[in-house]
């Protein structure tokens, strides 16, 4: 799941129309969440009436930079393991429910 939409605004602030146009075609392309899309579309008329982005892009994406790191669980800080439960388990049909 990725960032709240309250803090969309704030994080394309820094882009230019074209990165903005480029966000928007992937959003249409893959989630077409129209909240999303309206921020996007928003963003980009205001850029086109004379809005300019802001400058820096905010770096503190931790919901970025941890999927493009992989899973921060380890077999070491995984949960414990669970086991059927007495009843049976549900996904083995020679242990009906």
């Amino acid at each position: 799941m990725g960032p709240p939409l309250g803090t969309l605004p704030s994080r394309i602030s820094a882009l230019d129309a074209a990165g903005v146009q480029q966000l928007l075609a992937y959003e249409e392309a893959h989630g077409s969440r129209l909240p999303v899309l309206e921020v996007l579309r928003h963003r980009i008329t205001a850029l086109e009436q004379g809005a300019t982005p802001s400058g820096a892009i905010e770096q503190d994406m931790p919901e970025v930079t941890r999927s493009a790191m992989g899973s921060p669980v380890s077999p070491a800080t995984a949960g414990p393991v669970i086991n059927p439960p007495s009843h049976g388990d549900p996904t083995n049909p020679a242990q009906p429910r």
